[in-house]
């Protein structure tokens, strides 16, 4: 009986004109958003490299290291073209001196504010808006519907157990409207392919895990919608109320949950972070400004053992100032962070009241595009200033570049050093959390899609038992 139920289901959503039409559109629109996604990688990927060889060519012809000004840039990851989360609005150039607080620039909604406009077409949206109406235009009159065209009634003039009913309604109507859309993934996938997209073994299993995350956000809507169905007699009045909480869940619940955490927990405000720096910035220059008149050189004949001593005085000096500084911007940076942490802690706990949000917040962690994007690059950059650093004081004989200044005596036209090999500098590779950490960040969030399905299921099951088939 179960089988039957299930091949009627099957019959009946896959032949009908409807389901032609709605289901062209959605296929379309997912393998464009593929296609879009791998052009769009395609074109960061030029731009990352024309970046690296500029930044490669500026220091052609430098014969002193201390002149070197190193960028480093955000790589563009193949999943984060799918999934772009915050990826073009954070920034992705850094310049790194050896000391000092790294600040990232350039992000691409800053260079081309027409895309932080109309954003880009991904998976991420496919999935909220298109696929969710989707389920709901399909199910919306799974049982009140059938009862208005009599259909209801005539099954249940046979010895149909209800329950075997509502289980092959639910599992036939998702098997018609979810494996079909399998057919434009997989194209999409080989399109990816066919592009020359580099994806590894662990992208292809974040990519795995966002489509498995997308079905269970898919099937939460299908099963509410069946729900809303058995507790309604009309079918308009369903189609109706579901409008309604799609509108909620979507649109209204996530960026509520932000609004009430944003006036509920205060942020100290960067600027003024950036005054308090200023100040301690101004001071210290004042004390350094007296020291320096007050620097008397211990040899007086040796002008190359003085130049010595003096840039030692200054590298001193600066890495006094530096040590303050950092720790103030330290305690100040921890002060907002704190506040940041649990803003966010407040803000996305609210908004997995809508499933849009867990599902959100799952895509984007297994893609790497998560909020924590912006801290792990800053990480990943203060990791390799450390480097760049040692690296540049090898050269120097452990000057760096600071807030202050060196004097140098420099050779003549005829003593002139060679020009560094800047392919000498360490390069810099950011690495996105590897797929069993993206996973595991993931999990909660999946976990939550998996309870709205077994709650809408529930729903939906105890509903019809209670429902008037006449």
């Amino acid at each position: 009986m179960l089988k039957l139920i299930i091949e009627k289901e099957l019959r009946e959503t896959i032949g009908s004109s409807r389901f032609a039409i709605s289901f062209g559109i959605c296929a379309l629109l997912i393998i464009l958003a593929f296609y879009v996604g791998a052009r769009n990688y395609q074109v960061t990927r030029a731009q990352y490299e024309a970046a690296l060889a500029e930044n490669l060519r500026q220091m052609e012809g430098i014969t002193d290291w201390m002149m070197v000004d190193q960028h480093i840039f955000l790589p563009p990851l193949p999943i984060a073209a799918l999934v772009t989360g915050i990826a073009n609005d954070i920034g992705r150039t850094v310049e790194v001196h050896g000391r000092g607080e790294l600040t990232a620039e350039g992000s691409r909604f800053n260079e081309d504010p027409l895309f932080a406009v109309f954003r880009f077409l991904d998976l991420d949206f496919i999935f909220q808006i298109v696929l969710s109406l989707f389920a709901i235009l399909f199910a919306y009159n799974a049982i009140n519907g059938e009862k208005e065209q009599g259909t209801l009634r005539l099954t249940f003039a046979n010895a149909v157990p209800r329950a075997t009913y509502i289980l092959g309604k639910m599992a036939g109507t998702f098997l018609a409207l979810a494996v079909p859309l399998l057919i434009p993934l997989l194209i999409g996938c080989l399109l990816l392919i066919l592009l020359g997209i580099p994806l590894n073994g662990g992208d292809w299993g974040r990519l795995a895990l966002i489509i498995g995350a997308g079905l269970l956000y898919f099937g939460v809507f299908l099963t509410l919608s069946i729900w809303v169905s058995a507790l309604t007699r009309r079918s308009a009045s369903s189609f109706l109320l579901l409008l309604i909480l799609w509108l909620f869940a979507v649109l209204i619940i996530p960026r509520s949950a932000v609004l009430l955490a944003g006036r509920a927990v205060d942020v100290l405000p960067i600027d003024e972070i950036a005054t308090q720096k200023s100040r301690l910035m101004a001071q210290l220059w004042e004390e350094d400004r007296k020291v320096m008149a007050n620097f008397r050189p211990s040899q007086t004949e040796d002008t190359e053992a003085m130049l010595n001593e003096f840039n030692q005085f200054m590298q001193d000096q600066a890495e006094k100032r530096e040590q303050k500084l950092r720790a103030l911007s330290e305690r100040l940076e921890e002060q907002r962070r704190n506040g940041e942490r649990l803003r966010e802690r407040w803000a996305l706990w609210l908004a997995r009241l809508s499933p849009t949000a867990s599902f959100s917040l799952a895509a984007m962690n297994l893609a790497g595009t998560s909020l924590m994007l912006k801290q792990q690059y800053l990480d990943a950059a203060n990791a390799y200033q450390e480097r760049y650093a040692a690296f540049i004081g090898e050269k120097t004989g452990g000057m760096l570049r600071s807030g202050g200044f060196v004097v140098r005596r420099i050779g003549g036209a005829d003593n002139q050093p060679p020009p560094i090999d800047p392919r000498e500098i360490p390069a810099f590779d950011y690495q996105p959390p590897p797929l069993p950490e993206a996973a595991a960040t993931s999990l909660a969030d999946i976990g939550l899609l998996a309870c709205f399905n077994l709650l809408c299921f529930a729903g939906a099951f105890v509903g019809f038992l209670r429902y008037d088939v006449r």
